[in-house]
């Protein structure tokens, strides 16, 4: 972004907005969205900076950093390929959604506050950007992503659009794609950020001592969407935790395959 800048940073955990049918709760999401982006913008004038220039220049353009953790968690159980189009689009779709709503968010606090002070010089190219980012969410493929989703998107983005035209935006910058790291695991996430899993089994090092072992959280419920028994699945399970691996499992269907393997390597890759 900017040199010598600094943003407020925050995560949301997708699979918190999805239910045992994978249908995602979009107005629940876009509500998160909005009241983080508040907060965010509070902690603008509350924060300590490490130096005048750095302190001058986020009070001047006061960039935030909203993100997300879970994506491979969540395109697991919805049965979507991590590497494949079908998880691009539905990606590009919840990814659209956040930012569209964070700069909404921050139009709606530029009419009452005023944009940020840097906005002026910058307004031609910065409603160029946001134009883009509207045209860009208008090319998702329909066909890959659910009709209510995709409606939510692009009302979302015209209407950032043009609250930003009458009032401008009070924040220079709304969102990142930053790794998540141990936060993620404290938010209760199978994945970081927007990468895939680093494994199908993990270990967890316990406070009294010793190690526990366990495979994603997530696989049953993957199982269970593509169609397989309880005694399928049990099986699958039983393998995966032996060996470490999805490949050469018991029931599993070749064209399952790619949900698991884009995502996790086998154990001795």
């Amino acid at each position: 972004f900017l040199d010598d800048t600094a943003c407020n940073l925050s995560s949301i955990n997708l699979t918190k907005y999805l239910d045992e049918q994978g249908r995602f709760d979009i107005e629940a999401y876009r509500h998160t969205v909005r009241i983080l982006i508040l907060a965010q913008e509070i902690l603008v004038d509350y924060s300590s900076y490490p130096t005048a220039t750095i302190a001058q220049n986020s009070h001047d353009y006061r960039p935030l950093g909203l993100g997300y953790a879970n994506l491979g968690t969540l395109l697991m159980r919805l049965g979507l390929p991590y590497d494949g189009p079908e998880g691009r689009a539905m990606c590009g779709a919840l990814t659209a959604i956040m930012t569209g709503e964070a700069y909404h968010s921050s139009a709606e606090i530029a009419k009452a506050k005023g944009p940020f002070p840097g906005y002026a010089k910058n307004e031609q190219p910065m409603l160029r950007v946001i134009d883009k980012h509207r045209q860009h969410a208008h090319m998702i493929d329909k066909t890959l992503v659910p009709r209510e989703l995709l409606k939510s998107v692009l009302h979302t983005w015209d209407e950032c659009y043009a609250l930003g035209v009458q009032h401008g935006y009070r924040n220079s910058q709304v969102t990142v794609l930053a790794p998540t790291g141990t936060i993620g695991f404290m938010m209760d996430c199978d994945t970081t950020g927007i990468e895939p899993d680093i494994a199908l089994v993990k270990y967890k090092k316990l406070v009294g001592g010793g190690m526990m072992k366990i495979v994603n959280q997530s696989v049953p419920g993957v199982l269970k969407k593509l169609g397989y028994s309880g005694g399928e699945i049990e099986d699958i399970l039983r393998y995966v935790d032996e060996r470490e691996t999805s490949e050469g499992a018991p029931h599993l269907k070749d064209e399952h395959l790619p949900v698991f393997d884009c995502a996790f390597p086998p154990a001795n890759g």
